[in-house]
């Protein structure tokens, strides 16, 4: 009988020490089951919100986002930006992100937070590295990303989604985001207007007679347009477009030389074809604080390098750099172009530049 005792203390002490030595190494396995291995490489095209795109030395990835990612350190996922990936496998036969990192370097770029703007639009895919193209109704805009930048509004930044920039100036003359929020909403694993005020929703748009029959060309301005009369250079040849009272010039402002426009045309009474609608390529900009109680006025002639942004005017005193954005109104003329005489209100601006706002045509 004690001999059985002892028998079976021995096996339990046995039993017990094999336990203890077996379940670190059962605890080691679950660990290298959740995270097998981490990857570098850079963001591709066609990354979403669920389904990260990575081009490795070894090859190209496709890695699962979902609820458990942490990307709270690295949530820029656009492409040619340069990450580190820990993955899993998942059971859906995909590896999945479990955690996402980044070894950007921290900007040296002094920014003026003494005022800031904020712009919504989509993320192109033109965007990379550190720099953002935004598009906006008004046009592109280059945003620089920094270290610092909060995210946290957003759950990662991917191309081709909507998203509300907070940006300030810096010392490099980029702007830069210093908060942006997923205007979409959502988070992973779930399925722009700029600020300025443009021309064209100040002034109503004419009543035009077209109802049908109106065709787009695209071409460029020639020198011997006139402000009745476009002349405009195509792959087809030399067009005469009348410009005339229902002429839509809001977003085509200025016609001259070697500016490309897009014009929606339609043949008139008179034989000739008409202006429509003028559109011409507007930069997005961020707006200025005008100080319109203290004005200036002056006089003189439109440059050809005037464009919807910037109004290049000689006059006695000079050549003049004037800021368009915050035109309120333009009268006597449809359409602005080179050598022809204006009078122009203008205010100084929070960015040092002065801006035209109120247009008369001599």
């Amino acid at each position: 009988m004690k001999k059985k005792n002892i028998l079976r203390k021995a096996g339990a002490i046995a039993c017990l020490a094999l336990s203890v030595a077996i379940a670190p190494c059962s605890r080691m396995s679950v660990q290298a089951a959740e995270v097998i291995a981490t990857v570098q490489g850079n963001v591709m095209s066609g990354t979403t919100t669920d389904l990260l795109k990575l081009a490795t030395n070894e090859g190209n990835m496709e890695i699962k986002l979902d609820s458990g990612t942490d990307a709270s350190t690295c949530k820029v996922l656009l492409p040619g930006s340069n990450i580190y990936v820990a993955v899993s496998h998942g059971s859906d036969g995909y590896l999945h992100a479990v955690r996402i990192t980044s070894g950007a370097q921290n900007s040296t770029v002094t920014l003026d937070t003494s005022s800031s703007s904020t712009v919504t639009g989509t993320i192109s895919e033109k965007s990379a590295g550190d720099v953002l193209v935004v598009k906006t109704p008004q046009g592109e805009m280059q945003i620089k990303l920094d270290t610092n930048t909060n995210l946290s509004g957003c759950s990662v930044l991917v191309a081709d989604r909507t998203y509300s920039i907070t940006c300030v100036r810096g010392s490099d003359a980029y702007m830069h985001a210093t908060s942006i929020t997923d205007t979409a909403g959502g988070g992973l694993g779930s399925s722009s207007t700029a600020s300025t005020t443009p021309v064209s929703s100040l002034t109503p748009a004419p009543v035009s007679p077209v109802t049908t029959g109106t065709s787009t060309v695209t071409g460029t301005v020639s020198d011997k347009t006139k402000d009745n009369m476009l002349y405009l250079s195509t792959k087809y040849g030399e067009m005469e477009i009348v410009i005339d009272a229902n002429t839509d010039s809001r977003n085509g402002l200025f016609l001259v030389p070697g500016r490309t426009l897009v014009v929606s045309v339609y043949r008139g009474s008179d034989a000739y074809m008409h202006a429509a609608t003028i559109v011409g390529a507007k930069e997005a900009v961020l707006p200025a604080q005008v100080d319109t109680s203290s004005t200036s006025t002056v006089s003189g002639t439109i440059g050809n390098k005037s464009t919807e942004n910037v109004l290049y005017l000689s006059t006695s005193a000079g050549d003049m750099e004037l800021k368009m954005d915050v035109v309120r109104s333009i009268t006597g003329c449809k359409v602005l172009v080179s050598g022809r005489k204006v009078t122009v209100t203008c205010a100084r601006g929070s960015d040092a530049y002065m801006h035209a706002v109120d247009i008369i045509g001599n």
